[in-house]
């Protein structure tokens, strides 16, 4: 896996790919990070660049490193949340699944005049497809649509793993965001979304439209998920 200087800092990018897969679970809660030649091969970076990833990740209380043992991990749960009630994948991850999130691909469409996007968004968007896959099968065929000005200068391509949290790229752009609004229902699979998911065309789903909005109330992201329920049920957990 390649990560460049382009990007920023290599330890940083270091760091963000080992949080995301300890926060899906792909490195479980009490268990082993990679040994650091590992990491330093996998990235093809230097001792140093993984050790200050490490370092930065301990500091802010994800993993321990101990002589001898190894660099355990000791939460799976964000420092930071987009609501006081848990993500849903926060809670698939804590029941033991893994959650791998893969980009599809990335398009800056020209909205249509007089349809719901448009007047949500104005004449452009960026337009995000990602697929998720719960423990080696596809699950969730999403799709974002994020006003032009919130990925101002950011370029990702199809595959780039330090893309995986959607959220933690805006906050990159400064975007604070401050809740979100999400509506339920039930539709038919189309092809595409069949066909990402390994399912019959016409499928029933689990349809979720998400608004997000930032601080001063404005939309940052309108997205819409399908869910294959059979596999897993979705998930909700309110704080009291």
């Amino acid at each position: 896996m390649t990560i460049t200087r382009k990007k920023g800092p290599l330890y940083l990018q270091v760091k963000k790919i080992v949080k995301d897969r300890i926060l899906h679970g792909v490195y479980p809660l009490g268990g082993h990070i990679p040994p650091e030649p590992q990491l330093e091969q996998e990235f093809n970076v230097s001792k140093m660049t993984v050790r200050n990833a490490i370092r930065e990740l301990a500091d802010e209380g994800y993993v321990e490193k101990k002589s001898g043992i190894g660099t355990i991990v000791l939460t799976n749960t964000p420092v930071t949340r987009l609501s006081k009630g848990k993500r849903f994948t926060e809670l698939l991850v804590e029941e033991g699944h893994r959650l791998e999130k893969r980009l599809i691909g990335v398009t800056h469409d020209r909205l249509t005049p007089g349809t719901e996007l448009h007047g949500l968004l104005g004449p452009e968007a960026v337009r995000i497809e990602r697929l998720y896959v719960l423990d080696d099968q596809p699950y969730i065929h999403i799709v974002h649509y994020l006003a032009a000005a919130s990925l101002s200068g950011v370029e990702p391509e199809a595959g780039e793993p330090a893309f995986e949290s959607l959220y933690d790229l805006l906050e990159e752009q400064d975007i604070v965001l401050d809740n979100f609004r999400d509506a339920f229902s039930v539709g038919p699979a189309s092809s595409e979304t069949a066909r990402l998911l390994g399912i019959a065309i016409g499928t029933p789903l689990l349809v979720r439209l998400r608004r997000t909005y930032d601080v001063d109330g404005q939309l940052v992201e309108y997205s819409i998920g399908y869910y294959q329920t059979e596999l897993q049920h979705y998930l909700v957990s309110y704080d009291t």
